[in-house]
């Protein structure tokens, strides 16, 4: 039996672990409205300014057309251009809501000039080198990684919201915050959950309809339709059905050699990261 491990809470800490529970429950509540649109312009972290993220599925048989790179490579250029680089100590997703599945000690990626401003006692600047051997350890552990403006991390760390914070959320299926989009039609959480451009997740004939992804689906668009999985057209392309899949019955494809470039350039315009 694998021992529990025990994240430190240092001093300090405490009362932010206490307030992102209350901001995790606020945003829970506040989820729903955000599928009308008029009204999901007025809650901030709703926003698809304030809220704007893509998940980079890190599974090593996405196939990607000739000339592009893979997705976790677009995480190592946001590292190496970054003005600064902070490790968070722990995840506060994971230790607020006990995660029995991930470790909690592997936090956010914090980048850019603000985030020099989160509390010392939370986290520590670190090297290009020491931010992707930690992105390294998280893909191992089977975390996905999630970058992009969150503004709610700013909110947490208590950090003005001047948009220079990249965040990058290392998150699990169970605990992270980005579960909430679920709320929200697809349509809408399209504007904050980005899909890579040119990815595809497709269900072969291999397909036994176990419904083993459909359980690790954070935005519950998978379904078991006659015995075979069904992806809907909400989904992030995370890609963690494909890990999941014992079958290889789950396929991702990159077929868009210019995604990078259009990641960065749409990421750059909310976040003054450099």
């Amino acid at each position: 039996m694998t021992p529990k491990v025990v994240v430190p809470i240092k001093t300090g800490t405490r009362l932010r672990l206490t307030n992102r529970r209350v901001n995790f429950r606020i945003l829970e509540a506040l989820s729903p409205l955000a599928g009308i649109p008029h009204i999901k312009k007025m809650i901030p972290w709703f926003r698809s300014d304030e809220l704007n993220m893509s998940c980079l599925p890190v599974n090593e048989e996405i196939e990607v057309s000739n000339g592009s790179v893979m997705p976790i490579q677009i995480l190592e250029r946001f590292i190496e251009q970054a003005s600064h680089r902070v490790i968070v100590d722990f995840c506060c997703c994971r230790v607020s809501w006990g995660c029995k599945r991930y470790p909690s000690e592997i936090g956010c990626l914090m980048m850019g000039n603000s985030a020099l401003e989160i509390d010392p006692t939370a986290g520590r600047e670190v090297s290009v080198e020491e931010a992707k051997a930690h992105t390294r350890k998280a893909v191992e552990k089977g975390l996905v990684p999630f970058v992009g403006k969150a503004r709610i991390d700013n909110i947490v760390f208590g950090i003005r919201n001047k948009k220079q914070l990249l965040s990058v959320c290392y998150c699990c299926e169970c605990c992270c915050i980005t579960q909430y989009a679920r709320n929200i039609p697809p349509a809408l959480r399209s504007e904050n959950v980005v899909r890579l451009p040119g990815l595809e997740v497709r269900v072969t004939d291999e397909c036994d309809g176990c419904g083993a992804c459909a359980k690790r689906c954070f935005l519950q668009e998978i379904t078991v339709v006659d015995d075979r999985a069904v992806i809907g057209e909400g989904c992030a392309g995370c890609g963690r059905c494909a890990m999941v899949c014992k079958k290889g019955a789950v396929k991702i494809t990159m077929d868009n050699p210019a995604f990078a470039e259009e990641v960065y350039e749409r990421i750059g315009a909310l976040v003054d990261y450099t």
